[in-house]
């Protein structure tokens, strides 16, 4: 599945997929994760306590190894249901929102929007409470395009216009 997109899947896109097909259980798919990951053929990273993975270069080479060993099946579901989810998948993990706290008590919040690798928008600000944090983190996916046609047109549009 990794192989097939050019963005990053989080672990729930991924176990839904696998386990709603009964491929496997979401223990055995945990620890095949985690072994892909100990092989370096997939990376994590982990926003707001979800793990979002990618294949690596190495990763990719191993599949066309290997790819053979999978089934025409499991590859259609995959294509499949890709045609069918891509557009929201991407969504899901090109828009981030995250918070920590900082030494000073208060908590500081990182939402950004990405399209294929790059930060199309990174904007980074400090609020004084967790709760705060939450809502903005937990808004950001329904307000972020909003937001970033505001500061377009506040910000690049010449005086005077």
């Amino acid at each position: 599945m990794l192989d097939r997109v050019d963005f990053p899947l989080n672990n729930e896109q991924l176990s839904h997929f696998i386990t709603e097909r009964g491929y496997t259980n979401f223990f055995n798919m945990q620890e095949a994760l985690n072994q892909l990951i100990d092989d370096n053929f997939i990376t994590s990273t982990t926003i707001r306590s979800v793990s979002h993975y990618q294949s690596t270069p190495e990763g990719r080479e191993a599949l066309a190894f290997f790819e053979y060993k999978l089934s025409e099946g499991i590859k259609q579901d995959i294509l499949d249901y890709f045609n069918k989810e891509k557009i929201n998948l991407r969504k899901e993990v090109e828009l981030q929102a995250d918070y920590y706290p900082t030494t000073k008590g208060e908590y500081s919040i990182t939402c950004s929007i990405h399209d294929r690798g790059d930060t199309v928008l990174d904007i980074k600000m400090n609020v004084p409470s967790k709760d705060q944090a939450i809502a903005i983190c937990d808004s950001w996916s329904e307000k972020s395009t909003a937001i970033y046609q505001y500061l377009v047109k506040n910000l690049w549009t010449p005086e005077g216009d």
